[in-house]
């Protein structure tokens, strides 16, 4: 085993206590097993089998290390980093009824400290070896990252494996998240984005975990060993997937990702989280009031999941309905000819437990009733005329063009192969996405407009101090 190069400074040091290297302090506090007897012969491990995915995008290898994680690398000999990304199906959906905001404490404090580093001396080692490791959650996913030089990757990933062995969730860092949670929800209080998801959750889907939301007592209720133990349930062998790219071979990186998982549990029992119905929601316009002199107006409708025949077709269309910038209809109408706002945008959200149309922007007060007006109006006019040929061919051209941007650095590649990991799309997508979105014909689009686009299944959400509501009431 190489030596590592650098030096920790003198908390670190202190913490290490004789160690020369994290990784070496890793294997002796983390990673004792009893020594054989002399007659005992270890059995072989078996060979690793890698899959080759050569596409136009990236060659991705796929296989499984010897301690059972399934990983997807791209090797990318010409830059001499190290990105690596872990992900676990599970997420913020899962905190206990009580205790709202449990996931996020764990996040908060997994490099926060390990075994015998506290928190400064965690820092300082990842300062030292010049990398970087951090978690998050949502609803449904926790995850994390690691981004360090391919010289370092040894050590940068003991330091890893040290904050998933032994974690330490300290007082003094638990109580500082907290505390910034503290604030958040004084804050939150006059965030117009917060308050329209608020008004959005408890109007469309009141009961759902999506719904909940962190509170006073529920802060009040955290503790570190409440973390220590969600931290468990999250973060186990059988939920974790990895992508990685970077100047690394799978033969090298199998033992780097095996000696991060060997500190995590094998299995969980965390349920998995039903889907939000919105097509059974209730269609409603709710205003809450906030006295600023903008309105922030959010619009959301059902969406289409992955599997339809429909979503590419939808996916072409929301270019052009808000999807497209200045090239988009909402823009060029709301924006350019009215001067009602200075950006509308929408999105169509894929995922299979909450699938959404949604969109929105800002005004005015004065102008409120008026840019909902013209929402409607928009999809009304995509409904009764649809899209022109240019437009769909100029939807195609920036769809299939920019890509490839996605691919142009090693930490963007890890993030587009966990995103087709998580959404089950293939190895084979990056090829294929192209060629579906070139597919995508004018009466795809146009009848994809008519079975979605109807105001009527759009709920709206108006936070601010909205006037002339009457005015978007009759644009039906």
């Amino acid at each position: 085993m190489r030596k590592s190069r650098f030096l920790v400074g003198a908390v670190a040091l202190s913490a290490l206590a004789g160690c020369s290297t994290v990784h070496g302090w890793v294997h002796e506090n983390f990673h004792k097993t009893e020594a054989a007897a002399p007659e005992t012969v270890a059995p072989a491990e078996p060979e690793m089998v890698v899959a080759v995915h050569t596409g136009e995008f990236a060659t991705v290898q796929q296989f499984v290390t010897p301690g059972g994680v399934s990983v997807w690398l791209v090797s990318e000999p010409s830059i001499p980093i190290l990105a690596v990304q872990m992900a676990w199906k599970g997420g913020t959906a899962s905190d206990p009824d009580g205790l709202e905001g449990l996931s996020e404490s764990v996040t908060y404090s997994m490099n926060e400290g390990a075994g015998d580093l506290d928190s400064l001396a965690f820092q300082t080692a990842m300062e030292d070896l010049n990398m970087s490791f951090g978690c998050s959650v949502e609803s449904e996913w926790t995850s994390c990252s690691v981004s360090s030089l391919t010289a370092n990757a040894g050590d940068a990933m003991a330091l890893v494996a040290a904050a998933f062995a032994a974690p330490r969730f300290d007082e003094g860092p638990y109580e500082r998240f907290i505390r910034e949670e503290e604030v958040g929800l004084q804050t939150r209080e006059t965030n117009a984005g917060y308050l329209a998801w608020r008004a959005a959750s408890q109007a469309l889907y009141p009961d759902h975990p999506f719904a909940r939301e962190i509170s006073a007592e529920s802060l009040e209720a955290l503790t570190p060993e409440l973390a220590r133990q969600q931290m468990r349930a999250l973060m186990t062998k059988d939920r974790l997937i990895v992508t990685a790219v970077g100047a690394i071979t799978p033969e090298e990186l199998a033992p780097l990702i095996d000696e991060v998982a060997a500190g995590l549990p094998e299995t969980s029992t965390l349920p998995d989280v039903a889907p939000v119905d919105l097509a059974a929601a209730p269609v409603v316009e709710v205003v809450v009031d906030l006295p600023q002199p903008q309105s922030l107006v959010r619009f959301m409708g059902p969406g289409i999941d992955r599997n339809n025949p429909d979503f590419f077709p939808a996916y072409v269309l929301n270019y052009t309905f808000g999807g497209g910038g200045f090239e988009s209809r909402l823009m060029k109408t709301l924006r350019v000819e009215k001067g009602l706002t200075y950006g509308v945008s929408t999105s169509l959200d894929p995922n299979p437990s909450f699938l959404t149309w949604s969109g929105g922007g800002q005004t005015k007060n004065e102008s409120a009733g008026e840019f909902i007006a013209g929402v409607k109006d928009e999809m009304n006019l995509l409904i009764e005329a649809g899209v022109t040929a240019q437009e769909l061919s100029d939807a195609k051209a920036y769809l299939t063009g920019s890509y490839p941007l996605g691919f142009d650095s090693n930490a963007k590649i890890a993030g587009q192969m966990m995103n087709v990991r998580q959404e089950n799309l293939g190895v084979d997508y990056f090829d294929r996405r192209n060629l579906l979105v070139d597919a995508v014909t004018l009466e795809d689009v146009n009848r994809v407009a008519k079975a979605y686009l109807d105001p009527s299944r759009y709920s709206f959400i108006i936070v601010g101090a909205p006037q002339g509501l009457e005015t978007a009431a009759s644009a039906k």
